[in-house]
């Protein structure tokens, strides 16, 4: 998928005027609505998306620029739009400034993971020394567009990645934590960290209404390694896990922790 490919030419606005961040919401679907992709989609349904995404946290990002952006399950294809706005509107960015060129995303549910690099490859484009000036002084939607795409076709990334699994494990012993670390450091395909922790205990037992509870100092010793495997490594993971720990519905001591992960990049050095 290139950026060419879901930036719509229907969908750009030029020297757009607003009240406030409800109304850029309503012009934002209403633009969007141009694209023949959004033909069975309500102007509606993508006010109330784009809506349910604001209520999270603006996504008026800084620097003058804000990319409101929803997920709808009768989406098909992405639709991008562009909209200058030279005198600015209040879109509660998280600078404060005021929004001049708003950047729409309607996309579709299920593309979750190219919705994510798409997002990034926008933030990147818009990264470019003088972006933002070159594209509001353009004064036709041609001009912007092309000003967007800075004369370069540039393909988003949507290649397979594989199902990742993010691994917590909490060990409250150093011997216990060393040879945890020895296994899952050997483990195929996996990222780890090591953050360092310190338990409950510690402050517990200098509160004077728990005090009682420790006749010696408590161990402080506790770290959280953190790993990233495959997902259809998840369960040798956890096997080297307990091969170390005993069973972990049985042991004390350490606790594992394991969640899907929807996008990941990048790598750690060791």
């Amino acid at each position: 998928m290139r950026l060419a490919d879901v930036l719509r030419r229907e969908c750009v606005a030029v020297g757009a005027q607003f009240g406030g961040k409800a109304e850029v919401l309503r012009e934002v679907a209403r633009l969007a609505k141009k694209s023949s992709v959004l033909e069975g989609i309500s102007e509606q349904e993508i006010v109330e998306g784009l809506e349910a995404r604001e209520s999270l946290g603006s996504t008026g990002v800084g620097k003058a620029i804000a990319i409101p952006h929803c997920r709808l399950k009768s989406v098909k294809e992405f639709v991008v739009g562009l909209i200058t706005v030279p005198s600015g509107v209040d879109f509660e960015a998280l600078d404060g400034q005021k929004v001049r060129l708003i950047v729409f995303i309607v996309a579709p549910e299920v593309e979750s993971n190219q919705h994510v690099r798409l997002l990034s490859t926008i933030s990147q484009t818009l990264l470019a020394p003088d972006a933002l000036k070159k594209i509001l002084a353009k004064q036709t939607e041609d001009g912007v567009y092309e000003g967007f795409l800075g004369g370069r076709d540039v393909e988003i990334n949507d290649r397979q990645r594989p199902a990742k699994s993010l691994v917590h494990v909490f060990i409250q012993s150093e011997d216990v934590f060393r040879n945890i670390l020895q296994i899952l450091t050997g483990a195929e395909s996996s990222s780890l960290v090591i953050v360092g922790a310190e338990n409950v205990g510690v402050y517990l037992s200098k509160m004077p209404l728990f005090a009682s509870f420790w006749s010696d100092e408590p161990s402080n010793f506790a770290r959280i390694i953190i790993a990233i495997v495959d997902k259809n490594l998840t369960n040798e993971t956890l096997r080297r896990i307990e091969s170390i720990a005993g069973s972990l519905d049985e042991s004390t001591g350490v606790m594992v922790t394991v969640q899907d992960v929807s996008y990941v990049a990048g790598s750690l050095s060791t």
